[in-house]
């Protein structure tokens, strides 16, 4: 018979010391019956080796759709390389297969091992929500990253200007894209950063246009200035000759005149054929009757 006694205004349950001593007796007599014994034995088998079967079929599960992915992976990589894919969406795609494979693997073996599958979605999803506000920035960056493989305003090898950085783009990674300067800095820059910039490349025309401006005194012979510059770019193989190079007078300045010439080259030219033109012009126009102003500043001394 079960008694309760008040104690401070609470009931509290009083299990009888007679009572006790019965349940551990029939406890025991429980334990020492063999067919109860028997039971849990049976019981502890039966739940072994079907936990052992559920552990070789998850095991077999895995290596066998880790080698089916390996296949996947090189059918996705062979039909992209056929297609001519460009390298950085190339290696996303199959970085994307390859965890997008491996995490249905995970659920299979998690389903076929008795979890329930939608309180481990529940569950990634909680962590994915943790880690995602964790790592917003790091997240905007693999946004951009995305937007940049996919819309490709660039790609490795173009040379590009962006974010006051102007080099040949060497990788595009998920988080970052990589540019080499002419002097072989190795500046790396965020996808969030240069995805919502203005990105000026060079390398989606196959031709460039160059330009010079060099200022001559004012009274020098113009003519003869115009027929010396327009021969020493056409003399260079290198500048194409249609369209063709062209010379004319830019401004009228205070102390010169600016003479600008154009010529169009191919890209991969570009720079030599600006370089060397450049040099020509400085070491052969004064044959030609060119002077070149430069401030000059007099001073008068006067004695008191």
């Amino acid at each position: 018979m079960i008694n309760f006694m008040q104690t401070e205004g609470t009931e509290q349950l009083i299990v009888p010391d007679s009572i006790q001593k019965a349940r551990f007796a029939e406890t025991v007599q429980r334990l020492s019956d063999a067919d109860f014994v028997k039971d849990i034995w049976s019981d502890m088998l039966n739940w072994a080796v079907w936990t052992g079967i559920k552990m070789v079929i998850s095991l077999t599960i895995f290596y066998v759709a880790r080698w089916l992915l390996g296949k996947l992976l090189k059918i996705v990589d062979s039909l992209m390389s056929r297609r001519g894919v460009e390298v950085s969406l190339h290696s996303f795609i199959l970085t994307a297969v390859k965890v997008l494979g491996y995490v249905l693997i995970v659920l299979i073996i998690v389903s076929v091992l008795g979890f329930n599958s939608s309180s481990f979605l529940a569950v990634l999803a909680s962590m994915g929500l943790a880690i995602g506000m964790a790592l917003s920035g790091t997240l905007q960056n693999f946004a951009g990253g995305v937007m940049i493989l996919v819309l490709r305003p660039y790609r490795v090898g173009d040379f590009i200007e962006a974010q006051g950085v102007s080099g040949t783009v060497a990788s595009i990674s998920l988080f970052n894209s990589v540019v080499l300067t002419g002097d072989k800095k190795t500046i790396y820059i965020p996808n969030n950063a240069i995805s919502t910039s203005i990105i000026n490349n060079y390398s989606t025309s196959t031709t460039r246009r160059c330009s010079w401006k060099v200022s001559v005194a004012y009274g020098d012979d113009y003519d003869q200035i115009r027929e010396a510059m327009l021969s020493i770019i056409k003399r260079d193989e290198r500048a194409l000759a249609d369209p063709a190079p062209i010379v004319r007078i830019d401004a009228l300045a205070d102390s010169a005149v600016v003479i600008e010439a154009r010529a169009w080259v191919r890209n991969e030219n570009f720079w030599g054929l600006y370089d060397d033109v450049t040099e020509a012009f400085y070491k052969e126009l004064p044959k030609h009757g060119a002077n070149f102003p430069f401030p000059q500043l007099d001073v008068h001394l006067t004695k008191e």
